[in-house]
């Protein structure tokens, strides 16, 4: 049921060329919130959609109050969408949903019952994931990681269908930096975390937003956003290397006044010296991955312009 005044619950669903889905989307959604019997409001986010999704949020906006739409200007990212969203967000629990379909608006309320019991953040984990191998295998990796990085674990990172109490998403919009990653920001600030499973239905038009190369983007950001390991680990590694050289050289000194000169052994060492070159380039691309992050952070650019507001 729509409010009148401040919502108790707010859903943002960032939507990127989804014009095929919003409306039954939205039936559905509604559907599941009037059932929660509690003051509600819809969010869409608009990510720079190039088909016909403005037109449809538009027509939706019109004919539910509790549909509010935000779009900006040009595609960001989903982060950066949710983001929009849950500044404008006025529930005490704030939902994110995908707009595709696959995680079904119907698991809202054993989110909702999830809160209810304590949970700062309650995450979905896809129980029957309805996707490719190989991204499959990316998300195995990423979740692995972020669990690591964040120090809770989770095995579902990657779900968009999270619930969020409001002093958890006031915690994360204080956060500054350019490259934001919603769920581990909300696991450290969060006093409890949940997961659910969740069902995980097949993708019904179009393509994931999310190739191979963009979920190990995605974990480099991770990598290099919440923890220094990676630069220490090369620091480490170098230090190692450098005392295998050293006793190499050693070696091979003694080697020389035992045998004599000799050829034999050349193609080794060039193996050898491609693989420290090898290390060195990695070194350097990490080295550059901080700096450029550096960078990013310091010209304080928007990380998103709106362009229209329909409320």
């Amino acid at each position: 049921m729509p409010g009148g005044g401040a919502p108790a619950l707010s859903v943002v669903i960032p939507v990127f060329n989804e014009a095929l889905t919003l409306v039954d989307l939205h039936g559905r959604l509604g559907r599941t919130l009037k059932e929660v019997a509690q003051p509600y409001e819809i969010l869409f986010v608009d990510d720079g959609s190039t088909d016909g999704s403005p037109g449809i949020l538009r027509a939706l906006h019109e004919q539910d109050r509790a549909v509010r739409v935000l779009r900006l200007n040009r595609n960001y990212g989903q982060h950066a969408a949710v983001l929009a969203g849950m500044e404008r967000a006025r529930g005490d629990v704030v939902i994110t949903l995908d707009a595709d379909l696959q995680n079904p608006p119907e698991e809202i309320p054993r989110l909702l019952a999830s809160i209810a019991e304590g949970a700062d953040v309650v995450g979905g984990r896809r129980v029957i994931r309805h996707d490719p191998w190989h991204r499959r295998a990316a998300s195995w990796l990423i979740n692995r990681v972020t669990s690591a990085l964040v120090g809770v674990r989770m095995t579902d990172y990657g779900c968009m269908l999270r619930a969020y109490r409001r002093p958890v998403v006031d915690q994360i919009l204080r956060c500054q930096e350019i490259s934001r990653f919603i769920p581990a920001l909300a696991n450290t600030f969060a006093a409890s975390v949940a997961e659910i499973p969740v069902a995980h239905a097949p993708r019904r038009n179009g393509r994931s937003k999310y190739g191979v190369l963009r979920l190990m983007r995605l974990n480099f950001d991770l990598l290099t956003g919440f923890s220094l390991l990676p630069i220490q680990a090369v620091s480490l590694t170098g230090i190692v290397v450098s005392v295998l050289g050293l006793g190499f050289a050693v070696f091979l000194g003694l080697r020389r006044l035992v045998v004599g000169p000799e050829v034999e052994g050349v193609f080794t060492l060039f193996a050898i010296l491609f693989f420290f070159v090898g290390l060195q380039i990695l070194a350097l691309g990490l080295i550059g991955e901080y700096v450029g992050r550096i960078y990013q952070e310091v010209r304080r650019r928007p990380r998103y312009v709106i362009s229209e507001v329909l409320e």
